[in-house]
């Protein structure tokens, strides 16, 4: 795959995914359209059980690319292909059939935080913030986004301020599982990779999507569907090696 702003590496099953846009990783469509073609086909590689998603040098991400916006919307239906685009970059981190882990190197502004919100775990550098500033360019989106994750009235003070939400605070507020040193961010998240690596890719897979699934169903439905999808993975030769290992006190070997 040839890529020129964002790097990819494959190591003992996990992928470690880098924005690599100088200086800051602002997020255009050529970024947006690499990372998408990224993740979709993690989802289909078998040698992939993992996905660290980090950013080059000291920024996560600082958001949307406000150079670009000038030339949307000069011709009918652009910024509608730009939404789309911008859409679905997002959801082929949410959708991707891995575990996707942000490791969050250093600032993650408007879109860069909405990236970070699309991963499964989040661990963060000590120096490292979060804000959703899109008010003070005169634009309105990922409201949504924010409340997944935080309470109504926080959500609503970080988007009508644009206020800086430090590592600590979102610590805090359980949205991230470490906050760490910089020099541990990458280990840690690595560590992390290689405890999901050895579970079953199947089993995780499944996890994966009911999480994504049952979000929005009632506490019965959701349960139903992931009943149902353990009975079908019941049947698996990844199950039955997973429960001959247990009782056997050993690892489990996937093929």
């Amino acid at each position: 795959m040839d890529l020129t702003q964002c790097r990819l590496e494959v190591v003992d099953f996990i992928a470690t995914v880098t924005m690599d846009r100088p200086p800051v990783n602002a997020q255009n469509a050529g970024i947006r359209e690499e990372m998408t073609r990224v993740f979709d086909a993690l989802s289909d590689r078998d040698d992939v059980r993992a996905v660290i998603l980090t950013g080059a040098g000291k920024f996560f991400s600082a958001g949307a690319d406000i150079k670009e916006r000038p030339s949307v919307g000069r011709e009918p239906g652009d910024y509608i292909r730009h939404n789309r685009l911008t859409r679905e970059f997002f959801y082929s981190i949410m959708e991707c059939s891995k575990p996707v882990i942000a490791a969050v190197n250093g600032a993650a502004i408007g879109a860069g935080l909405a990236t970070v919100l699309m991963c499964d775990i989040m661990l963060i550098a000590e120096d490292a913030y979060v804000s959703m500033p899109e008010i003070d360019v005169g634009l309105s989106g990922g409201n949504k986004m924010l409340m997944r994750f935080f309470s109504i009235p926080k959500a609503k003070m970080m988007f009508f301020t644009g206020e800086r939400v430090p590592a600590a605070e979102l610590f805090r507020l359980g949205l991230v599982e470490a906050v760490l040193p910089p020099a541990e961010l990458m280990p840690r998240a690595r560590e992390i990779a290689g405890r999901i690596a050895e579970k079953s890719p199947l089993a995780i897979k499944h996890a994966k999507r009911n999480f994504n699934t049952v979000e929005t169903l009632s506490q019965r439905d959701g349960y139903r569907f992931e009943q149902d999808v353990t009975h079908e993975l019941s049947k698996t030769d990844y199950a039955k090696e997973a429960q001959r290992a247990f009782i056997e006190k050993r690892k489990p070997v996937f093929r």
